[in-house]
């Protein structure tokens, strides 16, 4: 699909911890590139400020380096075996101003052919291998994106070429020829020219993610935000029965070590506490606050219907104020705000403080992604939690990632790392990335479709529709399978016959940035049972639509909005309000 971010055609657990670089333990990496830049950076930073970092280049940079660290940046980017001799050729981006450092030292010469996908224009370099091992080395210390991509072939045209892969060693090895895809996060980018004397080859794809491995070149950053010695970034969570859990998470700073939680029900004197559990977030490039703590406790055991207040406590002492929140109630009637994308954008923050304003006592928040604008970068989550002020730590947050929040094919680790979510999502899969939960007499399902592929969730997705009783049937994510800029033919022809079979109410989405809702529709045509479809934005919004479309009920091209839904039994009542608190769109259904 078109623009769908997609990892490798493999076990997705396997491909994102192979394409977050997690250095293998195998004999022949002697010292992975993510151990070689983490020592890099250690270095820069005991021996530069910013602004001299904010200036480095590549002559710099090589200067700087030891050869042992020259050697692994040389080599060890991307290793496999092959079992005869062969041709190797690297497909490089010719916008890229400067040239891998080691490509010419290691023998590659640039050939006259070249190689296009319409978009890029890549120059091919070749160099003749015995059978063994190819190392090759990293894409360069900036961050150019369409990294460099492999074909091999073998010296002997008449011999069976087989390739093992070292590292990654998750490999898509496909057929170079027009109509390949070379980058699994835009796997509708397609090869449109493909000189002859290619064609055939064996394809190994890669991910643009990879130009940020050995990123240096105006590479660094600051957090307007850096964690310190009180809790912050509090936000809360539902976990799997909203009646009697809640999940808890803040950030500190690296001298905090332990962490636990006080709280109690509203009136009450009994306090329990509960410890966290705690990991270190790294950010290598954020100069100001590289590493700091996340905590997490899970409360369990607590009383339907109730307010409980709770309070941050570390080794010294409380670390926080003290907030609340309520568990779910028993009858049927609860209220809960929704947010197309937010973007870290302080208008948006503005927008959630206005709605938490306008309803307090709401369930919780929905986030269909794009949450931050890098969700690479810890940075935009520190701003994304300021913004927001301290929403979050009174109504949990539930969200799904974005191609924002997930990108370049690197998948939503960040989020993740932020986000405790149950871990009911589709077999195999990363959990709390795709997941549903239950409140009351509704169902949420929470579809990442910015990182995993739309087939290899689509059996969860209906069984997971299909067994619950639930009077109310939503679903959440990024990409909205209708509306009027850009056709998701993939969750169309997969994912919308399991909303119609299984009479989803209502699919919200975001991605465009204006406000949108379809009649409900069966097939693609309005039909009184069929789904409604909702894309709406919390960031700034600017008219991204073509030609206007005959199944949408309400367009509205400028502003930001949030919305509200209302269920009282069998009746759902739905607003959409802008940044002034005026009401732009109301609908109401009865079942």
């Amino acid at each position: 699909m078109n623009r769908l971010r997609r990892l490798l055609h493999c076990s997705p657990m396997l491909t994102i911890a192979v394409l977050l670089f997690v250095a293998c333990k195998s004999p022949m990496r002697n010292r992975s590139v993510a151990e070689t830049m983490d020592g890099i950076v250690t270095r820069l930073y005991a021996q530069y400020n910013a602004e001299r970092l904010d200036t480095i280049g590549e002559e710099f940079i090589l200067n700087f380096i030891n050869q042992e660290e020259r050697e692994a940046l040389a080599t060890n980017y991307w290793q496999f075996h092959v079992n005869v001799p062969v041709v190797v050729s690297i497909m490089r981006d010719t916008a890229q101003k400067t040239v891998p450092f080691w490509l010419e030292p290691a023998g590659f010469k640039k050939t006259k052919m070249e190689v296009s996908n319409g978009r890029y224009r890549y120059e091919v370099w070749q160099k003749r291998y015995s059978a063994g091992e190819v190392k090759l080395g990293i894409n360069g210390f900036d961050k150019h994106r369409p990294v460099y991509f492999v074909s091999v072939a073998p010296q002997d045209a008449n011999a069976h070429l087989t390739i093992d892969p070292i590292y990654p060693v998750m490999q898509h090895i496909d057929s170079l020829d027009v109509g390949a895809f070379t980058y699994h996060d835009w796997d509708g980018l397609k090869l449109t020219e493909v000189p002859e004397a290619l064609r055939g080859q064996l394809l190994l794809t890669t991910i643009r993610g990879r130009a940020r491995e050995a990123h240096l070149i105006n590479a660094f950053r600051k957090t307007a935000f850096p964690a310190g010695g009180v809790a912050d970034q509090i936000t809360l969570t539902l976990s799997d029965d909203p009646a009697t859990q809640m999940a808890v998470q803040w950030r500190t700073d690296t001298t905090i070590k332990n962490a636990r939680i006080a709280y109690w029900r509203d009136g009450l004197t009994d306090t329990a506490m509960r410890h966290a559990g705690v990991q270190r977030l790294a950010d290598r490039l954020l100069i100001n606050d590289r590493y700091n703590q996340r905590f997490m406790a899970k409360l369990t055991g607590l009383s339907p219907n109730c307010t409980y207040r709770y309070q941050i406590y570390s080794e010294s002492g409380a670390i926080s104020d003290v907030f609340q929140f309520k568990t779910a109630p028993l009858a049927d009637t609860f209220s809960f705000h929704w947010f197309g994308d937010i973007h870290n954008d302080v208008e948006a923050g503005k927008l959630i403080q206005l709605a938490y304003a306008q309803d307090s006592a709401a369930a919780f928040n929905l986030c269909s992604g794009d949450l931050v604008n890098t969700g690479l970068h810890r940075d935009d989550w520190d701003r994304l939690f300021h913004v927001v002020g301290e929403v979050f730590a009174k109504q949990p947050l539930m969200a799904v990632p974005g191609n924002h929040d997930s990108q370049d094919g690197l998948g939503a680790s960040l989020f993740r790392s932020l986000l405790d979510y149950p871990a009911n999502g589709p077999k195999g899969m990363l959990a709390g990335l795709s997941y549903s939960f239950n409140y009351k007499n509704a169902l949420f399902i929470m579809i990442d479709a910015a990182s995993f592929p739309v087939s290899e969730q689509t059996l969860w997705l209906a069984e997971t529709l299909a067994s619950s009783p639930a009077a109310w049937k939503f679903v959440v994510l990024h990409f909205p399978p209708y509306n009027e800029k850009e056709p998701y033919a993939e969750i169309v022809s997969q994912w919308v016959p399991v909303f119609e079979k299984n009479r989803v109410d209502m699919v919200l989405a975001g991605h465009f940035h204006y406000y949108m809702r379809t009649m409900p529709l069966k097939a693609g045509n309005p039909d009184a049972d069929g789904v409604t479809y909702l894309m709406s934005v919390a960031t700034a919004a600017g008219r991204e639509a073509d030609e206007p479309q005959p199944f949408v009920a309400k367009r509205i091209e400028n502003g930001n909005f949030y919305q509200h839904f209302r269920i009282e039994g069998n009746r759902l009542t739905y607003t959409c309000f802008d940044a002034a608190g005026l009401e732009m769109d109301k609908l109401v259904v009865n079942k």
